[in-house]
């Protein structure tokens, strides 16, 4: 098995080290390779996202540790670019500046088309209940609605090598507002994946929601993977870790889970270029 994970955040946005401890640690571990997301730049003060002039302290850096560590492990550089329409970094001018090995395309904050607010849908549950209370107006189905249709534009228009924890959006719901067996919400899910499929995007397996036991089951759920299978998505596995501790959390278990669910490989990024890697 090749271990590797894209999808990482170190000091430079909202992990708890600096990048080299995580390239230690993933040698430790026998990884192959490894991939730092800081999450991108926002026009507004918060607590998780790289500061944009960061950027290129960043990027030397972690260009440093690809030559320094070139003999132990694979080592890359990339983004978790924050997708918030009219609002986020331009995807051009981020690009021209960081000049990633590939992008990781994420909804974390939905954005109401009749205000100003941003519904948050990570951290406390106390802001997505606000959230649906104060942005829409306690109407849960408009809220997924949005938020469906802010990832299938960000697919469309940024078109980024993955899509990260595609339904993280039922994380704090917790069966609350809607359940995944409501007609309207696999609808959304299923035109979602058609888009996906379109653009040639990979998925990831997201298994943060496990380890740090906030969600009972990975981003996405088996029966979209399955789903997904069906249309021929691709899929990688990436722990989302914010500390050393957490590279491979839950990764082999999450391997087991795609068998189940019929796939037979993932994508890996390897010496720089998307192949498959056998899962059996």
């Amino acid at each position: 098995m090749f271990y590797a994970s894209y999808h990482t955040h170190s000091v430079f946005c909202d992990g708890s080290d600096n990048p080299e401890a995580y390239i230690l640690k993933a040698i430790e571990q026998k990884m192959d390779a490894i991939g730092f997301s800081a999450h991108s730049p926002l026009p507004f003060e918060n607590g998780f996202s790289i500061k944009k002039e960061r950027i290129p302290e960043y990027r030397d850096l972690i260009r440093g540790l690809q030559q320094k560590y070139q003999d132990k492990i694979q080592i890359y550089l990339s983004v978790e670019y924050d997708f918030i329409p009219l609002i986020s970094e331009d995807i051009s001018s981020l690009n021209a500046l960081l000049k990633p090995d590939y992008i990781i395309g994420s909804v974390h904050l939905v954005s109401n088309k009749k205000s100003d607010a941003l519904w948050f849908l990570d951290g406390p549950e106390s802001n997505y209940i606000s959230g649906i209370e104060n942005i829409f107006n306690n109407n849960i189905k408009n809220g997924v609605e949005t938020y469906y249709g802010q990832i299938q534009q960000m697919v469309k228009t940024i078109k980024p090598d993955i899509v990260g924890h595609l339904d993280k959006i039922k994380m704090n719901n917790k069966n609350r507002y809607f359940t995944q067996e409501e007609a309207w919400y696999r609808k959304l899910v299923l035109e979602t994946l058609d888009v996906i499929k379109v653009s040639g995007c990979i998925v990831e397996v997201n298994t943060r929601g496990i380890y740090k036991k906030k969600s009972p089951s990975l981003f996405p759920e088996e029966w979209v993977m399955i789903e997904m299978l069906d249309r021929g998505i691709p899929v990688t596995i990436s722990s989302d870790a914010h500390s050393p501790s957490e590279l491979l959390g839950c990764y082999n278990e999450t391997a087991k889970t795609l068998v189940q669910t019929g796939y037979k490989s993932i994508k890996v990024f390897d010496k720089g270029i998307w192949r498959d890697e056998s899962l059996i």
